[in-house]
């Protein structure tokens, strides 16, 4: 499994006990001398691990005792500030704070029910002018201080994850799972018709941007240069269309994992990529999409990945249950069958590992197109174009893989390592895959082609 349970070792900070907050076993007219007498001094330590508040006590009480436990990720103000709004919001709330208390107290040694706030429209919690997904903010301030945004997975358990796009989002900073990035974001991998030229390149995670050219520099490590790859086998046509790469394209990875695309060429860029797929309202690997110079454009949305990976796993999964029990002389299941349709059940046959890491891969060629409205079938007839292998979703597509217990599913592991160096020995053969279920609106696509340029629902047709 690759989520790692990664606490902290950093020492809670130094806590002081609220003086407003005076306990109710004293009255008011206790003197502060006695309550000292019988009440020495206690070591930080001491202190958090007295803490032994619930939600019936004040605000303030409960504020301090939860910064007691904070990890030193944000400062003092801005954890105090995120404490408060989140003790407040659950203040009617009083099983889910009594949860969040002793969740924090306990360090997660005690199992506890999902903490939530109300999802914003943009999904983001605002503090102090500050914004950011709330559960990576309260799993900053508790457990990991140098937590990035991409790399918390949610438990089992949780019933209203931050991933689950509920209308509540949960907080409680144990039901979630600090995952390790890759080093890499993704890998490029050149080929000249069906070969290979040179080696794989690797772009870093804390470089978000990419160029893929047809110049020379062969040190570069924020442009993979294509002009200095040499190739014995080059042929003629291969000579003439490296001649048009020239600036070439531009990826930028965003947010959790999506892709964009400025083709910064004089050329056009042929891409093939589901998400542009179901843009255009297209089966899955139907078309190939022309990008006009100038064009910026989302290619890939990482949550649309995970959907359609786990879709088309649960798919396998169903028809592998379905055909097990026919092998067996009985009848199929009800349960094992989720759709009647016989089409179906043949494409959920067919999906393999291979198949689905289909998915986590952008392939797109310079110059030249291909597919069914091209001369050029595969993409390996065209005379020059990369592989870009993703490799953010190929590590959840093996959290998919292990959740699932499909013999026919298994991932080799060491798969995520190759990163991509299948390309031009893979079959062609796109994923077989139901119709894609009704999704939520697409986001507005900013993309500036030529004025004479057609729509992209209409630039698959092109020849070249």
């Amino acid at each position: 499994m690759l989520s790692l349970n990664m606490n902290s070792s950093n020492p809670p900070a130094v806590c002081n006990p609220p003086a407003a907050a005076p306990s109710p076993a004293y009255s008011a007219a206790s003197s502060s001398a006695a309550m000292a007498m019988q009440h020495p001094p206690q070591s930080p330590a001491s202190v958090g691990a007295a803490s032994s508040v619930t939600s019936s006590d004040a605000c303030l009480s409960i504020v301090h005792s939860l910064m007691c436990h904070r990890q030193g990720g944000e400062s003092e103000g801005f954890s105090k500030k995120a404490i408060e709004s989140l003790v407040k919001k659950l203040k009617d709330k009083r099983d889910e704070l009594d949860a969040l208390i002793q969740a924090v107290t306990s360090n997660g040694n005690q199992p506890t029910k999902c903490v939530t706030i109300p999802r914003t429209l943009d999904g983001r919690l605002q503090v102090a002018g500050r914004k950011g997904f709330p559960h990576v903010v309260y799993a900053k301030i508790w457990r990991w201080p140098d937590l990035h945004k991409n790399e918390l997975k949610h438990t089992r358990q949780c019933q209203y994850a931050f991933e689950l796009k509920q209308d509540a989002v949960c907080v409680n900073p144990y039901h979630y799972e600090r995952v390790p990035h890759p080093v890499h974001w993704c890998t490029i991998t050149y080929y000249e018709q069906a070969e290979q030229v040179g080696e794989m390149f690797k772009v870093p995670y804390q470089q978000s941007k990419v160029i893929i050219d047809g110049y020379t520099d062969p040190s570069s490590s924020h442009r993979f240069c294509l002009g200095q790859l040499s190739n014995v086998h080059r042929s003629e046509v291969s000579e003439r269309a490296r001649l048009h790469i020239g600036k070439g394209v531009k990826l930028t990875m965003r947010d959790e994992g999506n892709v964009w695309l400025e083709v910064l060429s004089d050329h056009s860029v042929f891409v093939g990529t589901f998400y542009l797929d179901r843009e255009a309202g297209r089966p899955p690997g139907d078309v190939v999409h022309k990008i006009y110079p100038g064009t910026h454009i989302k290619v890939f949305d990482i949550l649309q990945c995970h959907r359609d990976m786990r879709a088309q796993a649960i798919q396998a999964q169903h028809t592998a249950t379905a055909t097990a029990a026919v092998v067996a002389g009985g009848p199929a299941p009800a349960a094992a069958i989720p759709s009647a349709n016989p089409i179906a059940l043949q494409a959920g046959a067919g999906i393999g590992v291979d198949e689905l890491r289909r998915l986590c891969v952008l392939r797109m060629s310079f110059v030249k197109g291909w597919g069914p409205d091209y001369p050029r079938k595969t993409i390996k007839e065209t005379p020059c174009w990369v592989e870009v292998q993703l490799h953010r979703p190929l590590q959840l597509l093996d959290e998919v893989l292990q959740s699932l217990p499909l013999n026919d599913l298994k991932p080799t592991r060491h798969f995520l390592q190759q990163g991509g160096s299948g390309g031009a020995s893979a079959s062609p053969k796109l994923p077989s895959q139901q119709p894609p279920p009704p999704q939520q609106q697409p986001q507005q696509q900013q993309q500036v082609p030529p004025a004479a340029a057609p729509p992209l629902s209409q630039q698959s047709g092109i020849h070249h």
